[in-house]
């Protein structure tokens, strides 16, 4: 099922501020909040749909992505954008929107049962950011990769013990005044950050972490139509924690500069360039475009600057919408020096009455513009 338009689901515009943002999803996790919809899946669903779309839009570098890609400029993106909701992390954010202070669960959780503030939430090993190179080939039809990196990993022999601060349990609790009065409110626990174990034995070589770095090897599916500066997302292919979850890859894409062709958004251009007798008489030419060579008729007549559009060879757009074109920009090349003979020959043309220009039956360029997008 496709995704819900983000500005949508909190019922806020493109052009809202970050404090109107954050008003607008408070309203929209009251009214649907897990312990105040009981056992209603429907209400769960648009709850944690509202988080997703808070965690993007309260974000300026995501908020951005998301404007100018949709949902595929933020899926995958770390956080709740793309990688499946966890409730766990949704209230592990709910001090900032609801005043609980740092860490975990909030008093507006506490005031409707707070059955999930005493919860386990595991530790999360950090992020790993890696550049990759792609053609635009590979751009255009989707590549699967294969890269080679370092990450930190568990060494083999680590063992663990209960943590002795939260007994096992992961959290800890404390009672602190709001609006409403007393509230028990549950929070990670500092010293095991939430795993309710600590590490007992570490091997040598290891770090104080027990972790070791070693070099892997992981493969990645590019989709077609991704551009230069998104990022996208492998979850659980990061750095390892002990007694936790790995982090993730983040893979920073890098378009690599084409001999022949350059990127127009999902288009792509070519500069032809033609004799003037080419274009006065008419030819065929061979052109280059991502799926090979092509020839294509350049007619009788044809101006400098006229564009030819090749449909559907340009780059898939990445949500999936359409495919661009091949735009063919013709430049009628003058030479720049002249035998006896040339010479000759085109003064014998310069007075001829078809040589003679005529600016009221050539169009201007805005008139060609208008006949090339329509």
């Amino acid at each position: 099922m496709a995704k819900r338009d983000y500005y949508e689901i909190l019922g806020v515009s493109k052009s809202s501020s970050a404090d109107e943002i954050k008003k607008a999803y408070r309203k929209k996790a009251i009214k649907f909040h897990p312990d105040k919809n009981p056992d209603n899946k429907e209400a769960e669903e648009k709850f944690k749909e509202a988080a997703e779309a808070y965690e993007v839009l309260s974000n300026d570098e995501k908020k951005q992505r998301y404007d100018q890609f949709g949902h595929a400029g933020v899926d995958g993106q770390g956080g709740f954008g793309g990688g499946g909701m966890n409730m766990d992390d949704i209230f592990s954010h709910f001090g900032d929107i609801f005043g609980g202070g740092s860490g975990g669960g909030s008093p507006f959780e506490s005031f409707f049962g707070g059955g999930r503030g005493g919860r386990q939430r595991q530790a999360v090993g950090s992020n790993i950011r890696i550049k990759l190179k792609l053609s635009l080939e590979d751009i255009t039809n989707g590549v699967e990769k294969k890269i080679k990196y370092k990450k930190k990993i568990v060494a083999p022999g680590v063992t663990f013990e209960s943590c002795s601060t939260c007994g096992g349990r992961g959290s800890v609790t404390r009672v602190q005044s709001t609006f409403l009065g007393q509230m028990q409110t549950s929070s990670p626990c500092p010293t095991c950050q939430g795993n309710g174990k600590k590490i007992k034995n570490i091997p040598s070589g290891a770090d104080r972490m027990g972790l070791t770095i070693e070099e892997v090897t992981t493969t990645i599916d590019i989709p077609a139509g991704v551009a230069d500066g998104m990022q996208l997302n492998v979850q659980g292919r990061g750095n390892e924690i002990p007694g936790g979850v790995a982090g993730d890859l983040m893979v920073l894409i890098e378009e690599t500069k084409h001999e022949n062709l350059e990127r127009d958004g999902n288009n792509i251009v070519f500069n032809l360039h033609i004799s003037f007798p080419q274009a006065a008489l008419g030819c065929e030419v061979e052109i280059p475009t991502v799926s090979g060579k092509v020839r294509i008729k350049i007619e009788s007549g044809t101006q400098s600057g006229k564009v030819l559009r090749l449909r559907g060879k340009g780059i898939p757009d990445v949500n999936g919408y359409k495919t661009g074109d091949q735009l063919v920009y013709v430049n009628v090349y003058t030479p720049k020096k002249l035998n006896n003979e040339e010479k000759k020959t085109l003064q014998q043309l310069m007075d001829a009455e078809n040589f003679t220009p005529d600016p009221t039956k050539e169009k201007g360029f805005f008139d060609k513009m208008k006949e090339f997008f329509n």
